[in-house]
């Protein structure tokens, strides 16, 4: 991400079928800094066509709506436009949804009685490429990938393609933890835990370390 990028007026489309808290929702990120709302979509089909024409750099994606669930529509949107971020937004923390939504793609997941301010952090998160994964959600999301524990079949096994100290950082990645957490918990310095986070997504070919903790959870490393 340059610079240029990160001072620049983050473009915003804000998805919800409830009329009164979408506006006002999009009426309070207008006036956050740097933040702006271009659109507004009552439905997920609307969101779709809306997130092609516009090309917002945030997508605040409803999970449930009537004519079409937000992680479809947020699977539609990135199948088009794998370079857009959504972020879910949903009524309650332990919604079945918020894993659909993950594992669509969604970047970050908020519960709709975020403050505003935690809205714009997380917006301002997903503009810059970092996941925005609330614990609630993380617990959410990766107690339902256990309960699934499907297996995944790669190339080469994962020992192969990642180095031991690598393993352990995608543990600690499948456990929740941050870059200054696991630097703490290994003895190593936060660059080197940042490091070594780059080298496993790399490795991987994954977006964000939300998707490293499915990709461990998955393969039983958690």
């Amino acid at each position: 991400m340059t610079a240029e990028r990160m001072d620049a007026v983050i473009q915003v489309l804000v998805v919800d079928d409830h009329d009164l808290f979408r506006t006002g929702l999009a009426t309070l990120l207008g006036q956050q800094p740097a933040i702006e709302v271009v659109g507004q979509a009552s439905g997920g089909r609307a969101a779709v066509r809306l997130a092609h024409e516009l090309r917002p750099d945030v997508i605040l994606m409803d999970l449930r709506m009537p004519d079409l669930a937000g992680p479809d529509a947020t699977r539609m949107i990135l199948d088009r436009d794998p370079a857009m971020h959504v972020i879910a937004l949903t009524v309650l923390s332990q919604d079945e949804n918020v894993a659909d939504a993950v594992q669509a793609g969604a970047c970050g997941y908020l519960t709709k009685d975020a403050p505003i301010d935690e809205v714009a952090t997380a917006i301002r998160a997903a503009a810059q490429g970092a996941a925005w994964l609330s614990p609630r959600a993380a617990e959410v999301v990766l107690g339902r990938l256990r309960q699934e524990k499907r297996s995944a079949t790669d190339e080469l096994p994962i020992e192969q393609r990642l180095s031991a100290r690598e393993l352990d950082v995608l543990r600690l990645i499948a456990s929740g933890m941050e870059n200054a957490e696991i630097a703490k918990a290994l003895n190593i310095s936060p660059r080197t835990a940042k490091n070594h986070v780059s080298s496993i997504l790399m490795k991987l070919g994954l977006p964000s370390r939300v998707q490293a903790a499915i990709y461990a959870v998955r393969r039983g490393l958690d």
